[in-house]
This record gives structure tokens, C-alpha cells and sequence, in this order.
């Protein structure tokens, strides 16, 4: 890793907070506008977050729509990467470019003082006249409070934590949330647990996934997701709060995939009566495990600036926050397009805020930096 020091007053032009592929992008395009910057990770290693994944996760878009600006994505161009390796190629995009990240450092607090932003965490502590949070969508687990009134005997886990069937006990396990986190595990459990399923998909994506997918049918969603549904147009502004507020369609594996695996459907969980769980249409489920994919919310607490809107996102255009200068967003879902919380989208939206981005010149001076001629899809 690059272990460039901070400038002479000690202050960075930018800190990036969080350094899965949002932030390297970002910084792939800070290092070549010749910004001193940090981009700070929780992580023991780059691509931790992706390891931390269940064991059998793998992308549904293809390698060839996978990689990073500057860096394609190694391997077979229409075959589907599992989760580990998305964290190698994660961690070897970081050593190529030389990439500043500080690893095992979870910003707690990060506030304005002086002209510049401070950022707080493990006792440590940088300043900076940009900060870009970069912390991706998947940050705080989602779990309603009735799961705390489950009996402690059934064993249950939010799906961040799930890795494999080896970890429930022997008995029926419910897994509550039928979006691609929850259809997924579900029909991996079903080969070693009687598995219920709770819940109702907002739709299917159309079509066998695959590599004849790969090849004819996902080129048209992503260039939709780049393109058309965005920010920019009427049909993107129009469809952009059903996107934040829904799941996305079930992708690779469908319900009739469930049910010829034997998974039983249950109706919606609606609470806890005697330690079980109790469907919406009052049947009481006795089940040995409960695997919540719940889905996630953001987790702004330790953002302490006024950039926040009433319904607790980001107030931000494109990335850029509209009321506290020299605050950014990457990564977000919806920051932009359909695409910006995911590897085939992100770029775009990380080329367009370095171009926000203002950085010190030699002689003090702070401007906005000039990016060396590049290819076409990385201006996009």
C-alpha cells in the first residue's frame, strides 16, 4: 500500500471512509489527479467486507462488467465470480495502484473544525478538507424487535452472519425476507434442512440466468441501469423511490427453483407468541433456526455534520452534498442511477465526483483537478 505521509500542515486534501470498491475507484481517479488523500477501512484486509459473505455467494453480473477503472476483472469474461474472489481482486487493485488505504480504522465520529473536516476513530485521528463517505449500502444489519422474543433455543442470526448450513442446528430453519439474500440461502439450506421461507418477492427478473444471459439478456439490463434509469431522466426520477424503498427482483434463483427444492412458502412474519415465530395469517412456526434477510439501513451516527434530510439519507446531488461544502457520497443506492450501489455502475458515479473533488496546488492554492486523458468509459 502507498504510505504516503500527510502534507506539511497535516492536513489532506480528501479522506475517503471506506474502502470497498467505491472508495478504490474514487481513489484510482484521486491518485491521477495527484490528490494527497487517505481512504480509511474497517477492515484487517481490502475486500474484508466481501469475505465476510456466506460461502457459496457469488455476483450475478459477469466478470466482464466486474472491474474496477484502470483494472479488468481476471478470468473467464462471462463467468459469475464467488465472493472471495471479488475481495482478491479488490486487494490486488489496492497493491497495484498503490491505493493510501489505513486499514483497521472505523471512523467514529467525523465533524468540521477550522476550515476542515477531522476524523475520528481508534484513537487516531485525520484532517482533511474532503471527506467522501464511501460505506456502501450493506452497513447496519435490519432485524425487527420482535426477534428478541424468540425462545432461546432457537438459534437465529442476521444474514451478514451466515456463512453455512454448518452453523444451524439440526431442525427446521425459517428464513424470513424473499429477496435474492433470502431466495439463496433458502435453497442452500434445503439440501440439509427442511427450510420455510417468509414472505413475498416484489418480482423476477425474466429469463434464465446464466452465461447465455450473460452474454445476450444482461447487457440490456446494465445499460438500462446505467442509462436510463438514472437521476437524469423522467423514468428514472419516477422509478427511484420504488427502488429505496423495495427489494430488487429475485435474479438467479427463482420461486419455482424453491418449490421444486422443496421449500416451503409462509406468509409474512408478523411477530413472536410464546418464544415462535407467528406468520400473518396466525400460524405459529416451531423451527429450531432463524436466519433474518432483513436487508440493511444506513448508519450516518457518527456523521456529525448537517447533511441529513428528515428521512435520515444524505441531502446530496449526484454525490454531492448540498448543504455542508467539501461532503461527498459514493456508493449509495440510487446516488444516481439503478447501478450506483454496485460494481458495474459505480465507476461513472467515482469519475464524475473526482472531477468535484477540489485538491491543493503546488503553490497552496486549492482548484479542481484536471483528469489525464482516460478512456471514454471511465468520462462516462
Amino acid at each position: 500500500m502507498n504510505t504516503r505521509q500527510n502534507p506539511s500542515d497535516g492536513v489532506l486534501d480528501t479522506i475517503i471512509v471506506g474502502g470497498g470498491q467505491a472508495g478504490l475507484a474514487l481513489g484510482y481517479f484521486l491518485s491521477r489527479q495527484g490528490h494527497d488523500f487517505a481512504i480509511l477501512d474497517a477492515g484487517q484486509r481490502v475486500g474484508d467486507a466481501w469475505r465476510r459473505r456466506w460461502d457459496s455467494l457469488r455476483l450475478f453480473t459477469p466478470a466482464k462488467y466486474n472491474g474496477l477503472p484502470g483494472m479488468p476483472f481476471p478470468g473467464d469474461r462471462l463467468a459469475f465470480p464467488g465472493k472471495d474472489e471479488v475481495a482478491d481482486y479488490l486487494e490486488g487493485y489496492a497493491a497495484h495502484f498503490g491505493l493510501p488505504v489505513r486499514l483497521g480504522v472505523k471512523v467514529e465520529h467525523l465533524w468540521q473544525e477550522g476550515g476542515h473536516f477531522v476524523a475520528e476513530g481508534g484513537g487516531r485521528s485525520w484532517k482533511a478538507r474532503n471527506v467522501v463517505v464511501a460505506t456502501g449500502p450493506c452497513v447496519a444489519p435490519k432485524v425487527p424487535g420482535f426477534a428478541a422474543q424468540l425462545d432461546d433455543s432457537v438459534f437465529q442470526l442476521h444474514s451478514s452472519l451466515y456463512r453455512n448450513p454448518a452453523q444451524l442446528r439440526p431442525g427446521p430453519v425459517l428464513v424470513v425476507g424473499v429477496g435474492n439474500s433470502g431466495a439463496e440461502i433458502a435453497l442452500e439450506l434445503s439440501y440439509s434442512h427442511h427450510t420455510l421461507l417468509a414472505g413475498k418477492p416484489t418480482a423476477e427478473l425474466p429469463g434464465k440466468h446464466g452465461r447465455a444471459a450473460a452474454r445476450f439478456f444482461l447487457p440490456l439490463v446494465r445499460f438500462a441501469g446505467l442509462h436510463i434509469l438514472t437521476l437524469g431522466t423522467p423514468i428514472g426520477r419516477k422509478a427511484a423511490p420504488g427502488f429505496l424503498g423495495h427489494g430488487t427482483p429475485l435474479i438467479r434463483t427463482k420461486l419455482k427453483d424453491l418449490a421444486a427444492a422443496g421449500v416451503e412458502r409462509v406468509a409474512r412474519i408478523a411477530g413472536v407468541r410464546d418464544g415462535k415465530a407467528v406468520a400473518e395469517d396466525g400460524r405459529v412456526l416451531d423451527v429450531a433456526n432463524v436466519i433474518w434477510c432483513t436487508g440493511y439501513k444506513d448508519d450516518f451516527g457518527w456523521l456529525e455534520t448537517d447533511a441529513l434530510g428528515a428521512d435520515g439519507r444524505p441531502r446530496q446531488h449526484r454525490g454531492v452534498a448540498r448543504d455542508t461544502e467539501g461532503l461527498f457520497f459514493l456508493g449509495q443506492e440510487f446516488l444516481y442511477s439503478a447501478t450506483s450501489a454496485t460494481l458495474p455502475g459505480l465507476a461513472r458515479d467515482a469519475g464524475y465526483l473526482a472531477r468535484q473533488i477540489p485538491r491543493r496546488g503546488a503553490d497552496g492554492s486549492v482548484a479542481h483537478a484536471a483528469l489525464r486523458p482516460q478512456k471514454a468509459r471511465e468520462r462516462a
